[in-house]
């Protein structure tokens, strides 16, 4: 494997001196250059946070998934490491797919999906996956182990491992496509090398519910467990699953050698045009916390024309809400990005626009639901896009614009209730993250403002609204 790591660090790099930055993230993770998908192997050990992520390390496309990786200490500024793994062994010859990370008694522990085309290069329907391990003694450098868990008979698509110790038992939750129909697969193992088949987690039961449930992860947050999983081929239903594939996740309560028991059925969990794969990590305190993909599938990406496309959304933090809703919030950490702090005033607008600052990245903003009365009022990103309170649908919109119309339309969730809405807006150079009274609903979508037109501004039409005095910042980059 060390010949093919040298040639993609070295292709890296090569692309990385052609990129172009018009819209490469200032605080987001992203590639060095190339191609990058969903996160991988998050995980804290030795006071180091680790995040690898599905890469194409030769060109802007998706292509035979690598492994990139990038470190933190504090969740706030990274640092591009090696390639952790290459596609290449006859287990994993087309691809090194997704997977997670594991701390084995001080031993940085990676399991992942070696990907193989039994038939041409994408043909879904010939496919073998195996779950396969690697280790790492400095948490750079890798050696792989090969499969440790085959798929069961008649199961061709089997991927996207998430692991986690209970007691004396490592868990291991596996994505699967039997019948034509998705499910998440439980196994169990005492030395992460030996699995035996639990039981099926939860599956769909029929074509509504997805043919495929790619990157499922298990956890326990407040009171229950949390089935976290990206099904493939949700049909749209009015403002819900308006995206090529969905991202969301189910309640309910397990115990090891239990069924899971589903309390409350699937929730999306978030609204924006631009989320898929998440997957959960444990913070070095204990907190849960969260990484996901921000594109999506079959989307135009215009930065591949600048040598890279793909980028993470920012850390997030989730709790459990008193309804039994999960809640999700940019993480306590990112504070540390805070520069230059910009205060504006309480202010009403009546049919009127009023310029913020071009330089604001990260905006605190309260808006009045009970003195206002336009029929649309919030805050516009140059001509890029807007977020706004709908008065006559009784909805929270983020609209988008370009020049490309597979970048264009809404997203939006329903206006919660109270008579104020909060707002947590993070503004990067190609992305938009909003986060809504204190993590009720997140709406998160790539946008590719022209430049030197980010500027934001608030406004209202039709009408007046009572804007309260709010805060933004300018961030620091995040990388060291």
């Amino acid at each position: 494997m060390k010949n093919a790591l040298a040639q993609a660090d070295h292709a890296v790099e090569a692309l990385r001196a052609q990129r172009q930055d018009l819209y490469y993230p200032h605080f987001h993770l992203a590639p060095a250059a190339g191609w990058i998908n969903d996160p991988n192997g998050l995980v804290c050990i030795n006071g180091v946070y680790h995040a690898f992520y599905q890469h194409h390390p030769y060109d802007q496309n998706w292509g035979p998934m690598h492994w990139g990786h990038a470190t933190s200490r504090d969740l706030a500024h990274w640092q591009h490491q090696p390639i952790a793994l290459a596609p290449g062994d006859d287990y994993d010859k087309d691809g090194c797919f997704s997977g997670c990370a594991v701390d084995d008694n001080g031993l940085l522990t990676l399991l992942y999906t070696g990907h193989v085309w039994l038939g041409k290069a994408g043909d879904d329907d010939q496919v073998r996956e195996v779950q396969c391990l690697a280790t790492s003694e400095d948490g750079i450098h890798f050696v792989k182990h090969g499969p440790v868990l085959l798929p069961p008979e008649g199961i061709q698509h089997f991927r996207d491992p998430k692991v986690w110790r209970a007691g004396d038992c490592w868990w291991m939750v596996v994505g699967a496509k039997e019948n034509g129909l998705g499910q998440a697969r439980l196994y169990h193992s005492s030395d992460l090398r030996n699995w035996q088949f639990d039981r099926v987690l939860s599956g769909a039961q029929t074509l509504n519910q997805g043919f495929m449930w790619e990157c499922p992860d298990f956890f326990p947050l407040g009171e229950k467990q949390v089935l976290l999983f990206s099904p493939q081929g949700l049909a749209a239903q009015g403002y819900r699953n308006r995206n090529r594939f969905q991202s969301g996740y189910l309640l309910g309560h397990w115990q090891p050698g239990e069924d899971f028991g589903v309390t409350q059925p699937f929730c999306e969990l978030d609204s924006g045009h631009d989320f898929y794969a998440p997957q959960s990590f444990t913070a070095a305190d204990g907190r849960r916390m969260l990484f996901a993909w921000m594109d999506m599938w079959e989307s135009p990406m215009p930065s591949k024309a600048h040598g890279w496309a793909g980028a993470l959304t920012l850390p997030r933090e989730l709790t459990l809400a008193t309804d039994g809703n999960v809640l999700m919030n940019p993480a306590r950490e990112l504070t540390a990005l805070r520069g230059q702090q910009h205060s504006f005033a309480a202010v009403t607008l009546s049919n009127q626009r009023q310029a913020l600052d071009d330089e604001v990245q990260e905006l605190a903003l309260t808006l009045n639901l009970v003195n206002s009365n336009a029929e649309r009022y919030g805050i516009t990103i140059g001509k890029a896009a807007r977020l706004y309170v709908d008065n006559q649908a009784h909805r929270l919109v983020l609209e988008r614009f370009s020049e490309e119309p597979g970048l264009c339309g809404c997203r939006s969730v329903p206006l919660p209730e109270g008579d104020e809405l909060s707002l947590r807006v993070f503004i990067d150079r190609s992305s938009l993250e909003v986060f809504v009274n204190q993590g009720v609903a997140c709406l998160t979508s790539r946008i590719y403002p022209a430049d030197g037109q980010r500027g934001v501004s608030l406004f209202a039409e039709g009408g007046q609204a009572q804007f309260a005095a709010s805060q933004g910042w300018e961030l620091e980059s995040i990388w060291d």
